[in-house]
């Protein structure tokens, strides 16, 4: 038998103190199902002595996160959680269809209240570590995996970013915009300039770039050239003055606008789309980079994108570097199921639902 809590204790003394800090109203029932919490009312009189099995399981091929701060909720909130029989997969594991990813047995009025909050976390953590997974999956072109940036902070409450900062860990994102979003993983944020730090230069992105790059010598070299809506112009200004100091150089052009240089081109234009960041704009970035010598400058895209639009950016062979993506990273598209399916050891379900044995599921060790 596999002792996962040896490896999970020191992460779940961190969720136990700081995700669930929130108070002890999860302890009263306060974000329970009312219909949970008279369950166990009826139960604590009338079957106090009988044990269940509750299973929980999803419908879709993901990759599996939450199961850390589900252990954490039950370790916490549960009565007498060391009489429970917990077994779990782990965060990371790739999932199937209908595959138990948690089971726990034990007197249904010690734990049965939690069941929805379970749910929750799953479905969120579950999809975020899946969004993130398939994105950087598109952005993996001939062996060679392109970065993938987390940008998820203005696109949901600040209380999600720690949790869903982890579960893009999970998936596969190694850079973060927050301090938050890394907390779980031990990280620190990375992030260079908004467009707030150009604007107080009155557009002039050399200037700006040279107060940051003053302030912050050690980072690396990262401008944002879409301020004044002219991309290719604004980033061979940045690169002529830092030369081999500039890192890259990130397009977050607005989908309503349409780049300078195509209106300067017009004859360019009618073939395609030429609004926001689009391929025929960085590769005619690339291309002035180039002729330039400044080949080492990377191209950093952001702003509306998803797994669809890097797969075809990536099967167009577009020249970019590293992908920054936020709000397709959030849609919770993975709902999370519990049942019990066991009564006193013996089968007893609603119907359609059974006991799914799987022999991936490791036993959890409690430990005070």
């Amino acid at each position: 038998m596999k002792e996962i809590e040896q490896k999970l204790q020191g992460k779940i003394k961190r969720l136990t103190n700081k995700t669930f800090k929130l108070d002890e109203r999860i302890k009263d029932g306060w974000f329970s199902s009312v219909y949970f919490l008279k369950t166990r009312s009826i139960v604590e009189k009338n079957f106090p002595q009988n044990i269940v099995t509750m299973q929980f399981f999803q419908k879709e091929n993901a990759v599996l996160c939450g199961t850390d701060e589900v252990i954490a909720l039950i370790h916490t909130f549960a009565d007498h959680p060391e009489s429970l029989e917990i077994k779990s997969l782990k965060d990371g594991d790739k999932i199937k269809p209908f595959e138990s990813v948690l089971t726990i047995t034990g007197p249904y009025q010690h734990f049965g209240y939690l069941e929805g909050i379970i749910d929750g976390i799953f479905s969120r953590r579950t999809s975020v570590a899946t969004n993130v997974y398939n994105v950087v999956k598109a952005a993996r072109t001939s062996g060679k995996q392109k970065p993938v940036i987390f940008m998820g902070d203005r696109d949901d409450h600040y209380t999600q970013q720690a949790g869903d900062g982890y579960a893009a860990f999970i998936g596969g994102s190694t850079a973060q915009a927050t301090h938050a979003m890394n907390e779980w993983w031990g990280r620190e944020g990375m992030g260079t300039m908004p467009h707030a730090l150009i604007q107080m230069f009155r557009g002039d992105i050399v200037a700006a770039t040279n107060a940051y790059h003053e302030m912050f010598p050690e980072d690396d070299l990262m401008a944002l050239v879409d301020y004044n809506n002219d991309v290719i112009t604004d980033s061979l200004k940045v690169a002529r003055e830092y030369g081999r100091k500039l890192e890259a150089v990130r397009l977050d052009t607005s989908r309503t606008l349409v780049d300078k240089y195509f209106l300067r081109n017009h004859h360019l234009m009618g073939t395609f789309d030429p609004r926001g960041v689009n391929p025929e704009l960085i590769f005619a970035l690339r291309k002035a980079l180039d002729e330039e010598g400044f080949t080492y400058v990377k191209i950093v895209a952001s702003g509306g994108f998803t797994e669809e639009r890097i797969e075809y950016f990536e099967s167009q062979s577009v020249p970019v570097d590293m992908y920054g993506i936020g709000s397709s990273l959030l849609k919770i598209n993975i709902g999370f199921t519990g049942d019990n399916v066991l009564l006193n050891g013996s089968h007893s379900a609603k119907e359609g639902r059974k006991l799914r044995p799987n022999d991936r599921l490791e036993e959890v060790i409690y430990k005070e």
